[in-house]
């Protein structure tokens, strides 16, 4: 075929496919989750005070050498520096023993997924003021019912703690804060893993203090409050467990 002058940068004249001019895209709604406050005593607890020598635990911790890294240091998605196991086996006991006590479990154990995937427990994570950021999930229904942070840097400012948090819906309503079955997590509730920086808001938070365990019950959206420092000291350490009961 021979294009005369003027008509070869016309490809509409031949029949050949145009660019539709661009649609705005429309999100769908998310999902409306279940709602139950955050109250003491049913699903979450504070336990003080938890370990007898925990500046040996920190000690420990500050004296590790082999730590596993994540973002900025590596590609991973999640950020600061890993070790395991962040307690021995004695220090790990006397913990689940508060545990069981505060939820009455007769039992406590880590789940293995059928495809063998298992859940970071009983792991030392270090995270500075530019290395994480706040971000909303749930653990895993199917590999967990009770999760736990133990604080373990005394100069971490309070606000450095652990926030539960609610769906915020258009128009300023308010929606829930708990993933339930047939669902296991966060991103399988929603159907999506991607959400705008303002759907979900602070419902309750619990400040940073050094040997404290705060437990909860792992399908509620929780978050780190913040993060804090930058070297190794003076980072926001934590120890991080996840029971099935």
């Amino acid at each position: 075929m021979t294009f005369s002058q003027g008509r070869a940068d016309r490809p509409e004249l031949y029949g050949l496919p145009m660019p539709m001019p661009p649609r705005p895209q429309r999100t769908p709604p998310l999902p409306v989750l279940p709602y139950r406050k955050p109250t003491p005593g049913r699903d979450y607890w504070v336990l003080d005070d938890v370990l007898p020598d925990v500046d040996a635990v920190r000690a420990r911790c500050l004296a590790e050498d082999d730590w596993t890294e994540g973002y900025p240091y590596k590609p991973e998605s999640w950020p600061g520096l890993r070790a395991m196991p962040g307690l021995t086996p004695e220090e790990l006991a006397l913990v689940e023993r508060q545990v069981m006590k505060a939820t009455g479990a007769g039992r406590l154990w880590q789940e293995t997924a059928p495809g063998g995937a298992t859940l970071n427990h009983n792991c030392v994570q270090v995270v500075g003021r530019d290395e994480g950021q706040v971000r909303p999930h749930t653990d895993s229904r199917a590999l967990c019912r009770y999760a736990a942070v133990l604080y373990l840097n005394p100069d971490v400012p309070r606000d450095c703690g652990t926030s539960f948090y609610r769906q915020s819906l258009p128009g300023g309503t308010l929606g829930g804060n708990l993933v339930t079955a047939p669902h296991n997590n966060l991103v399988d509730a929603l159907r999506t893993r991607f959400v705008s920086p303002d759907a979900f808001t602070e419902d309750v938070r619990v400040a940073n203090k050094y040997n404290r365990l705060l437990l909860y019950t792992s399908n509620m959206i929780h978050s780190a409050t913040g993060y804090w420092g930058s070297t190794l000291e003076d980072k926001r350490m934590t120890a991080v467990f996840f029971w099935m009961a």
